[in-house]
This record gives C-alpha cells, sequence and structure tokens, in this order.
C-alpha cells in the first residue's frame, strides 16, 4: 500500500477518543491523545487510565497524551473526538498547523445546532485543506477499549485513503469497513441519538418491547427519507453506521442518548439529567437541528420532531406521546 499513517491524533479525551486512542496503539501506531484537561493529561501519562472518563480500563503504554495542540497536528493523521458543538471551534485551533490534504476523521456523531450543518460542512469551513472522512457505527467506548468485537464504517471520497486509515487503526477485534458515503455515514449517527433519545422514553414509560420495537422501526424511516433527501446512499443507512448504530443505541442502558430518554420517561427533568452527567448526549443538541433540516428537505420525521419539543422544553413528555398515538393510520410505505 502506498499510504501509511503510522503516527495518529485523536483530539478529544473522552471515553470514546480514549477508546480510539487505545485501538490505535494496539494496532501499533504512535498514538498521541489530546485533552484539554489537565488531568486527564496526568492520568493517562502516569497511571495508564483515564480515571475521568473511562475509568478501570488499562491503556496501552505506548500512548501518550499531551495538551498540546501543535504537537498532536504533527501526526500523520487526525481523529477528531470532540463533541459536535464544540467542533468547529477546535478544528479552527488547529487549522493553522494542519497540511494540506492530511486526513481529518470526524468521530463525533452530531449536528451543529447554531447553523444546522453536519460536521462535514462545519470541516470544509472551518479546515478546507484536510482530507475529510468520517468513522461512525454501532460501538460503546468501554467495550472498544476492553477489546470486544467491533465493526464500524470509516467514510472517505479518496478509497486509497480509507483503505490506508482502515489499516493503520484495524484490528481483529475493531473492523472499519470503508466507503464513500460521508453524507450516510454522518446522517446515521446524528439522528440516531435523538432517535435513542425517544426509545429511551419509552423504556421509561414501561411501554414495553413491542412499542421500543415499533419505535425504533418508524424511526428508522424517518431517518432514511432525511438520508435520502440529503444525498445518502441506502445500502449506507441500512448499514453499520445507520441502521447497525440504531439497533445498538435504541437497545442498551448503557447508550447516553437512552440512558438521558429513560431518565425523562421516568420523570426526571433534562437540567437534573444534564447537571448530574459528566458526558455528552449529542441527541439533545442534534434534535432540533435534524427537525429543521427535515423541513428544509420537505420531511416528515414526527418523531425526531417530539423529542425536539421535549428537549427544548416546548411540550411535556406525557403531551407529545399521546400526540403521536393519536396520529392517522396511514400505508406503512
Amino acid at each position: 500500500m502506498s499510504i501509511e499513517y503510522n503516527r495518529i491524533a485523536v483530539i478529544g479525551a473522552g471515553a470514546w477518543g480514549t477508546a480510539l486512542a487505545q485501538v490505535a496503539a494496539k494496532a501499533g501506531r504512535s498514538v498521541t491523545l489530546w485533552a484539554r484537561e489537565s488531568e486527564v493529561v496526568a492520568s493517562v501519562n502516569g497511571s495508564h487510565e483515564n480515571t475521568t472518563f473511562l475509568p478501570g480500563i488499562a491503556l496501552d503504554e505506548s500512548l501518550r497524551a499531551t495538551a498540546d495542540l501543535k504537537e498532536a497536528a504533527a501526526a500523520d493523521a487526525i481523529l477528531m473526538v470532540t463533541p459536535a458543538q464544540h467542533m468547529r471551534r477546535v478544528l479552527e485551533e488547529l487549522a493553522p498547523d494542519i497540511a494540506a490534504g492530511k486526513p481529518v476523521v470526524l468521530c463525533a456523531k452530531g449536528i451543529e445546532q447554531s447553523t444546522n450543518r453536519l460536521l462535514t460542512e462545519v470541516l470544509a469551513e472551518a479546515m478546507p485543506q484536510a482530507t475529510p472522512a468520517v468513522l461512525s457505527g454501532p460501538s460503546f467506548a468501554a467495550e472498544v477499549a476492553r477489546g470486544l468485537p467491533t465493526a464500524v464504517t470509516l467514510a472517505c471520497e479518496d478509497e486509497q485513503v480509507a483503505e490506508a486509515l482502515a489499516h493503520a487503526i484495524g484490528l481483529p477485534t475493531f473492523r472499519p469497513y470503508y466507503s464513500s458515503d460521508l453524507t450516510g455515514a454522518e446522517i446515521g449517527g446524528a439522528v440516531k441519538n435523538v432517535l435513542a433519545i425517544a426509545c429511551g422514553i419509552v423504556e421509561g414509560k414501561k411501554f414495553g418491547d413491542s412499542a421500543r420495537a415499533a419505535l425504533t422501526t418508524r424511526g428508522f424511516a424517518e431517518l432514511t427519507r432525511l438520508g435520502l433527501a440529503m444525498g445518502a446512499r441506502a445500502e449506507t443507512l441500512a448499514g453499520l453506521s445507520g441502521l447497525g448504530d440504531l439497533i445498538l443505541t435504541c437497545n442498551s442502558p448503557k447508550s447516553r442518548n437512552m440512558s438521558l430518554g429513560i431518565a425523562l420517561g421516568e420523570g426526571k427533568t433534562l437540567d437534573e439529567i444534564m447537571g448530574s452527567r459528566n458526558s455528552v448526549s449529542e441527541g439533545v443538541h442534534s434534535a432540533t437541528a435534524v427537525v429543521a433540516l427535515a423541513r428544509h428537505h420537505g420531511i416528515e420525521m414526527p418523531i425526531a420532531e417530539a423529542v425536539a419539543e421535549i428537549v427544548t422544553g416546548t411540550a411535556t413528555v406525557d403531551n407529545v406521546i399521546a400526540a403521536l398515538l393519536a396520529r392517522p393510520f396511514r400505508s406503512e410505505t
């Protein structure tokens, strides 16, 4: 293979960023993990553990953390794992030190709330010289960091770059399947977070497995409609980064978004839930952006709209459920 990425920088040392840094280190790469928090840098370098965001998991001793963005920018490829709503700011900080053509892999799953932009669009504006890629799929950080089998989508328009990136971070237990459909990979990851909140509410309300299965299926129809309208390919939406991630996130309380929905269904307020966490539930921030994109494209997404109403406080959980159940009967297709 003519392209090799031996030095990998992971920007963002939350649970998912730390897990991806662990994967790249286990794959034999030289890995730099950038963290804004000094205590995370000290913990990773001193005890080989991220005690703040991924406690209890021993990290590869070759993995090195830094608080210096310039140092991280010197890597051959960059994995961006900062939360979606902070992505633009960090990209702008990095941009002056990123050479033309360097792969920048977007690993967060969300839509910029203030602009309704996909993260690839944010990257194109903040760092136009980079080669964009997207990593998305059904993956829990702790399972990936422990080496449990996981498969994901790695999307890049340049197939050679996609293949080289897959070889750079791939392991027998972490399998990137490459694609050229960046939009499809992004839409799946962003919309499933919103739908997972809805499935969590169903669980919190104790409506049963049948209701959750119905909601997941109808939610996938919404995800597909929006994705196709925005130029995604149907096979991507039905693949790992779409249906695969939706199945995982809508069926496990380990999901940040589903667990948030469960708490809402049990009667807790959004402020109470968010105040008790040090992790990000991207679906809360992406819900209004997903609805805005759907309206722009003339797409009906009643489940996503219901979640947006709940997280913005314009409707209660009970009122939204009543409205969804009162919708007229119609053809499934």
